[in-house]
């Protein structure tokens, strides 16, 4: 009977575990980046914080320079990923972080490659939330850009051509 009552003890002690631990894990998402050629560039780790989102990334076998970094708003990664629709922009904002009426969601800094096309970075994205508008029925895509964004010009900061795509996943 004592081997009942421990085995139901530990089974609820291992239950309560799980739901305190489950409770307090942050939403999480990824998305793997591929260049036109199909070839893997990095990865980009989503991590929902109560400040915003979290965004590990990890790039190789990048051009060098300035590259606009965007979250857009269709998950699908098509070369040239036009596929991937515009920035993500739920609240219907004008482009760019200089932009008075602006700022998409999926708008955020500049990245900058250097000559070993290696490159880690943190951003964090106070607007962007791992809910049901980003994982809405076409999904959502990290995107990087050929060229800077110039944070103003709408509607997507004339950054030029698409250079690497991934879709956002849980």
């Amino acid at each position: 009977m004592k081997a009942n009552g421990l085995t139901v003890l530990l089974a609820g002690l291992a239950f309560a575990a799980a739901t305190v631990q489950s409770a307090g894990a942050a939403e999480q998402a990824m998305a793997t980046l591929k260049n036109p050629q199909g070839k893997g560039v990095g990865s980009v780790m989503l991590i929902e914080t109560p400040h915003g989102t979290l965004l590990h990334a990890r790039f190789s076998n990048l051009p060098a320079g300035a590259h606009a970094f965007h979250v857009h708003a269709v998950g699908k990664c098509e070369p040239p990923f036009k596929s991937a629709g515009g920035h993500f922009n739920p609240e219907g904002r004008k482009h760019g972080i200089h932009a008075a009426a602006g700022l998409h969601v999926g708008d955020m800094p500049n990245i900058h490659v250097p000559e070993s096309g290696a490159l880690e970075i943190e951003v964090l994205n106070t607007r962007l939330k791992l809910d049901s508008s980003l994982f809405d029925a076409d999904g959502a895509a990290i995107v990087l850009h050929a060229g800077p964004d110039d944070y103003k010009s709408d509607p997507a900061g004339a950054a030029g051509g698409r250079i690497a795509c991934g879709v956002i996943a849980r």
